[in-house]
């Protein structure tokens, strides 16, 4: 009996020595959350959290160390549910920069494409103003080659020349331009004038000037009417 007595003592002394070296079960887990944290950014990203999770985390050691295995479980598991959390938000800031980022970047493109339609309408500008100018310039240089051409001063009176008849008069640019308004001379000097077949050089002849389209349009059905020769 005592021998039996002494190997139960045995088998429970090993027992509990196996007990007090079995490591906590949520440490390699808490361990594992942290470096995945890391990796993800999260102490850059949100270093206080991240310090909050690693404290957790020290502090399931600091009660290991002591050999409270309960205490240390608790903070271990404490320590996986903050980084649950923290990874988390770590995603959520990841997912909010990726979308400023990109919608900045949507802003450049949006300002250069400005920035291009600006140039070019500045360019089409210039390019109208260097057509415009140079048309002006050509035109310039045309008038300056075309030969001037004065229009003829129209008078009011007519002195008849050797050889001159009334259709002939009424054909110079300076009277009327059309030999078949010569009735609008004729009657305007009846008082000198007998026969319209016949004038004479140094005769003073008036040449209207009040005439309207009527009195061309009459002028010249007479004229066709009673042909001079």
């Amino acid at each position: 009996m005592r021998l039996f007595a002494r190997f139960i003592l045995l088998l429970f002394m090993l027992s509990a020595a196996a007990c007090a070296t079995q490591p906590p079960r949520f440490r390699d887990e808490a361990a594992a959350k942290l470096d995945q944290l890391k990796l993800e950014g999260g102490e850059r990203l949100r270093p206080a959290e991240y310090a909050s999770v690693l404290q957790a985390f020290l502090k399931g050691d600091a009660y290991l160390m002591e050999s409270e295995q309960e205490e240390a479980d608790r903070y271990f598991q404490m320590t996986i549910l903050k980084g649950d959390l923290l990874a988390q938000e770590v995603a959520a800031e990841k997912a909010r920069r990726l979308a400023e980022a990109a919608r900045l970047a949507e802003e450049r493109r949006q300002a250069e494409l400005v920035r291009l339609a600006r140039l070019e309408e500045e360019r089409l500008a210039k390019a109208l103003a260097a057509e415009k100018a140079q048309r002006e310039a050509a035109e310039a240089e045309r008038r300056k080659a075309r030969p001037v051409v004065k229009e003829p001063v129209q008078v009011a009176s007519w002195t008849v020349r050797r050889g001159e008849s009334l259709p002939l008069i009424a054909s110079r640019p300076e009277v009327y331009g059309d030999r078949n308004l010569w009735p609008l001379i004729y009657r305007a000097n009846r008082d000198q004038i007998r026969d319209p077949k016949h004038i004479w050089p140094g005769q003073v002849l008036r040449v209207p000037r009040n005439a309207g389209r009527d009195d061309f349009g009459e002028a010249r059905r007479y004229a066709q009417e009673h042909p001079l020769h």
